[in-house]
């Protein structure tokens, strides 16, 4: 048996037991009871593939920044474009794919492998395998394990913004929901369908977990691309969310969001709203939503443009095979009560 190599080497075999029972006997240092002088909010930001919440993230963190704050931006799409805009449209190597190489090298992964930085904003993609060639939610999960080794929980960011899809349903994309690895969600939707579907999706699950005994909650919702029909904001009021920004269908974001502009910038046409994006996020309260029905969904747009005034028409045997149905003789045994 040799000693442990923490200070007691040097005591020797015969007193060690001895020296081992006084250790554990001590009493542990008593609580911190202060004030809490840093508190990351972990935040994922959920919406359906394409409704704006990279543009959204990438704005929001620049003006984070600028006003002083440490953040942290992760995405958590396999197609990690999350931090495309804030590189100017250059691709971020990835956590998977340089965890990968590394690996096949016999080398470790280090903090300058995986994340960079742009005025104070602090940027990582956790990245995915290409089509057909692996689960994405596995790749999210690999990816957090990557992290933690990295020493995840011990980063002093003030914010850390995780960019998820909200319409992938396996377990990797709902981590932070199912395994409390956020204090709150963040839904971006649109006045369409589809996203509010996506959205309330995303309340379910978080009404799931919390059922189970879960902490997260839902601090609200970004509308973008908002073009004035209401139908997002009859949504947030209905589940019980606030809105914390309405960003407009503007030609001019559209513009130069393609072009990889940052337009949440301080002293810009659009500063102030991001501006009181940050604000709302910082002060917003993890909330447990009432998720909607599908035909309370379909209630928040005129019948018109969903069509959910149709009625449902049972298909038949003829139908299916071009022929009337034959009914065939049951062989099941009855017997008379006796």
């Amino acid at each position: 048996m040799s000693a442990p190599d923490d200070g007691v080497s040097a005591i020797p075999l015969s007193q060690l037991t001895d020296y081992l029972r006084q250790e554990a006997a001590r009493e542990p240092d008593a609580i911190h009871t202060g004030p809490v002088t840093k508190e990351t909010q972990i935040i994922a930001i959920y919406g359906k593939g394409g409704i704006g919440k990279s543009f959204t993230l990438a704005n929001l963190s620049y003006m984070m920044a600028q006003q002083g704050k440490k953040v942290l931006l992760i995405g958590c799409d396999p197609k990690s474009d999350t931090t495309s805009l804030l590189f100017g449209g250059k691709a971020c190597p990835t956590i998977i794919e340089t965890s990968s190489k590394k690996k096949l090298a016999g080398e470790e992964v280090k903090i300058g492998d995986v994340c960079f930085k742009r005025d104070g904003v602090f940027a990582m993609e956790l990245g995915g395998p290409e089509v057909g060639r692996g689960c994405g939610g596995r790749g999210i999960i690999h990816g957090f394990e990557t992290l933690e080794k990295l020493g995840f929980h011990e980063w002093g960011f003030d914010y850390v913004l995780l960019d998820f899809l909200g319409d992938v349903v396996c377990g990797g994309f709902g981590l932070p929901i199912a395994r409390d690895m956020c204090q709150k969600v963040i839904v971006v939707g649109s006045n369409d369908l589809q996203s509010l579907y996506v959205a309330n999706n995303v309340c379910s699950a978080v009404e799931y977990f919390r059922k189970l005994g879960g902490n997260v909650g839902v601090a609200g919702m970004v509308i973008n691309r908002d073009d004035g029909t209401g139908e997002a904001a009859a949504f947030a009021d209905a589940v019980g969310i606030p809105v914390l920004a309405t960003i407009p269908a503007n030609e001019d974001i559209r513009r130069k969001s393609a072009n990889y502009e940052i337009v949440g910038r301080p002293g810009g046409q659009w500063g102030p709203m991001f501006a009181e994006l940050a604000e709302n996020v910082h002060t917003s309260v993890p909330m447990r939503p009432t998720p909607l029905s599908q035909d309370g969904l379909l209630g928040l747009f005129s019948a018109h443009s969903t069509g959910r005034d149709y009625v449902l028409t049972p298909a038949t045997e003829f139908d299916m095979c071009g022929k009337t149905e034959v009914v065939k003789t049951s062989l099941e045994v009855i017997y008379d009560h006796v």
